[in-house]
């Protein structure tokens, strides 16, 4: 099959990059060359930024298009004017951010999306980052999926090697580090994540087979706490006598703890944490298939280990930090 990838070149999509490549398929990258300028060279490159040209997909014809960088209406609907219907099967990233907070637990693709006012003209942000993939998937259908076959996928947060967002790997390095761990409550808030390799097996699937519609794409397969999370990660990495110190979700705040920053991956008590209870049975049904939670902690550290640290300055607080916190605020 002639893919063609946008974005591509790193983490989700280096991963259905291998895989593309390994099936036979003829792929296509499109991209702006400042991450992994020599990766895959048996693929087709064009060098561009897709906000300003895309002149460079004038030629061409894909029987599926996969793409990994639309966070902007604009994007989708440009895209879809550039392609017309050379595009082929059109499979859209999305997130489960793109839902509206659930009111309880087990989310489907037909739950309630966000809303913005006016997501047409509003600017990247981690506020609005939700609405506008759903008005992304809007423009999808009513571009795309007025031609064409069209495939949104919602994953939830994504783990494995090569993960450039340092996420899912600051907890299992921290675990791996051992002695007493600052571990933030609710100790039974929701836990999701995919990896990234899984992911990549359905997207390739869903070109490869045709597969439309809409998909929640979360794992591990049996739901798991936060807790749970950090106890798979002990069980795998953590040395011996490893400890986690529980400190409620109010004392962290008041201390200026950041959710999702100072401590990746913390929901606190956010109105939105029932996101992460997303149902992926109709994924599932299609040939989704989710490898055990421990794998990708076990596969991210080594990783990790091997010297190909994607970790970066701002994801996570300092060993200096954590003492202190742990000083002043566990009982």
């Amino acid at each position: 099959m002639r893919i063609l990838v946008i974005g591509g070149t790193r983490f989700i999509g280096s991963h259905l990059v291998e895989s593309l490549l390994a099936s036979g398929d003829d792929v296509t990258l499109l991209h702006r060359g400042l991450t992994n300028p020599g990766a895959f060279p048996e693929a087709e490159h064009r060098i561009g930024d897709r906000d300003r040209d895309l002149g460079m997909l004038a030629e061409g014809r894909w029987d599926a298009t996969v793409d990994f960088s639309a966070y902007l209406p604009r994007q989708v609907r440009s895209l879809a004017t550039a392609l017309g219907a050379r595009g082929g099967h059109y499979v859209l990233i999305s997130s489960v951010s793109a839902y509206a907070n659930p009111a309880e637990p087990g989310v489907r693709e037909d739950a309630a999306l966000a809303r913005l006012d006016d997501p047409d003209n509003t600017p990247l942000g981690n506020e609005v980052y939700g609405g506008l993939k759903a008005r992304c998937e809007e423009v999808a259908t009513e571009t795309f999926g007025q031609s064409g076959a069209l495939t949104v996928v919602r994953p939830t947060y994504v783990a494995g090697p090569r993960d450039y967002t340092a996420r899912f790997t600051w907890w299992v390095e921290r675990v791996a580090r051992g002695g007493e761990i600052l571990a933030p409550g609710p100790a039974t808030n929701p836990f999701q994540i995919i990896d990234a390799r899984d992911l990549a097996a359905f997207l390739a699937l869903i070109a490869h087979e045709g597969i439309e519609g809409v998909f929640n794409t979360a794992g591990p397969a049996s739901a798991v706490t936060f807790a749970g999370a950090l106890e798979a990660m002990a069980e795998t990495v953590a040395p011996p006598g490893a400890s986690f110190r529980w400190v409620e979700a109010a004392a962290l705040l008041a201390a200026g703890v950041r959710p999702g920053i100072d401590l990746p991956l913390w929901q606190a008590e956010d109105e939105s944490r029932l996101i992460l209870t997303a149902d992926s049975s109709r994924a599932l049904a299609a040939g989704l298939s989710l490898r055990p939670l421990a794998q990708t902690i076990a596969d991210t550290h080594v990783f990790e280990r091997q010297g190909h640290t994607l970790q970066k300055a701002g994801i996570g607080i300092s060993h200096q930090r954590e003492l202190e916190l742990l000083r002043i605020l566990a009982n």
